[in-house]
């Protein structure tokens, strides 16, 4: 039998590890060359890898939601066999096991992956069993923060020996190097801590797979939240005069087949702030110690759709009118609910905007989209008393929540951003005055 192993491949710059999404073949299978075979995410992208050579698969290794090295081992085939031989797509037979691994990928999937099933992941594979002074990894496989945590303390990562899924290194494992000792296994107390739950509760409970964008949402939240300093800055916002000027564009708007909701205006008040508080469209990049200005206006919607919260992106907004970025939020909006969003509407914003709609609440504290350095919350809007001409009448008050990275953005230069928007939201006409 002539048995080949085949690898993840480079996906991409930058890229070192992918989550199986999808398998296409299973143990026993004879695949033809260009054959589907997995599908794996990035933090790029959704790819499908297809087979560089005609065999039958003797074994997968890894799960739905496990994470895996580049250069991993993913599929092993015997390429030799009669059934293999006969399917090969270029009539030459099996092909020579001593080739070197693929490094070609397939088609990029322009639909979100799904909450496919997970098993358990399995067991380290270069957990390195031996003692600190012998364990030696050329590349270890880490999480940014357990990379980070090394480097406060002075630790080489390659030489400490992992106990997390598929041979990652935790905090624990840098933790326990440092104090000398191998990091504590866990895996069985965890199992049967989880076995005698579900005895507890008689098999009242249901596990549902914690991945595929569900967990990259996960980590890009935790992301942010442990780097970015948040602070919050709340305010009301009277927006009455808005109100009564969208009723009388609405009707001009139909004609033209665009549903003008209140985020067009929204987004061109906060464009016209970023371009005064040029700070706040900035990010921060570590590996260089540089605050990069962005000088255009790349403006995230956050939406709200099955497989968890994303991020689709209006492009140039500084450039579109109002009644174009209204169609552009719907088409955005309606291809990120029916799971087809492309993976260019879903990067390159330089600030975000998130809105609950009829379900707002009286104010957030929403999550900064790294590595922007603020967020604007838009919540519900409510009639309320205001004050006008030194007379209390009934006005439409909504209440606005910004969050800011504390790290690059002062208390008062917050402020004053929040302000400007509120100002071009209680005055819309004076963003007529500033349209290119």
């Amino acid at each position: 039998m002539a048995r080949w192993e085949f690898k993840l491949p480079d996906i991409g710059e930058g890229v070192t590890e992918g989550e199986i999404v999808a398998w296409h073949v299973k143990q026993g299978d004879i695949v033809k060359e260009d054959d589907p075979m997995v599908d794996v995410m990035t933090d790029k992208a959704t790819v499908t890898i297809t087979s560089p050579k005609a065999g039958k698969v003797i074994e997968t290794r890894g799960s739905v939601g496990t994470v895996v090295a580049v250069h991993a081992v993913l599929v092993v085939f015997d390429l030799d066999g009669a059934t293999a031989a006969a399917t090969s797509s270029n009539g030459n037979g099996a092909a020579k096991h001593h080739e070197p691994a693929a490094t070609a990928v397939g088609d990029i999937k322009e639909n979100l992956p799904g909450m496919a099933p997970v098993a358990a992941a399995p067991s380290p594979s270069g957990g390195g069993t031996g003692g600190l002074q012998t364990y030696f990894n050329e590349k270890p496989l880490a999480t940014p923060a357990t990379r980070k945590l090394a480097r406060e303390m002075n630790v080489d990562l390659r030489s400490v020996p992992p106990t997390g899924p598929q041979g990652r290194v935790t905090k624990l494992d840098v933790e326990s190097f440092l104090k000398g000792a191998a990091a504590v296994v866990v895996s069985k107390p965890v199992a049967a801590a989880k076995e005698a739950v579900k005895i507890a509760h008689g098999g009242l409970e249901e596990r549902v797979p914690f991945a595929g964008m569900r967990r990259k949402i996960a980590q890009r939240m935790a992301q942010s939240k442990h780097t970015a300093a948040h602070f919050t800055f709340v305010e009301e916002c009277d927006v009455t005069a808005l109100k009564s000027l969208r009723a009388r564009l609405r009707p001009a708007a139909e004609k033209q087949g665009v549903k003008l909701t209140f985020l067009p205006f929204i987004v061109k008040a906060t464009v016209a702030a970023l371009k005064k508080h040029p700070i706040l469209n900035s990010a921060l990049d570590e590996t260089t110690n540089e605050i990069v200005y962005r000088k255009y206006y790349n403006i995230g919607i956050a939406a709200s759709t099955d497989a968890g919260l994303i991020v689709p992106v209006v492009k140039d907004a500084d450039k579109r009118s109002l009644l174009d970025i209204g169609r552009e939020i719907d088409r955005l909006g309606t291809e990120a609910k029916a799971g087809k969003s492309k993976m260019d509407d879903l990067s390159g914003s330089t600030f975000t905007i998130t809105s609950l709609g009829a379900e707002g609440g009286l104010f957030a504290t929403p999550i900064i989209n790294f590595p922007e350095v603020g967020i604007l919350g838009v919540h519900r809007m409510k009639e309320k008393p205001v004050v006008k001409d030194g007379q209390i009448v009934i006005g439409d008050v909504m209440l606005l929540s910004l969050s800011f990275d504390h790290r690059i953005v002062d208390g008062h230069v917050g402020a004053a951003f929040a302000y400007e928007i509120i100002h071009y939201l209680e005055e819309p006409d004076r963003l007529f005055l500033e349209m290119v």
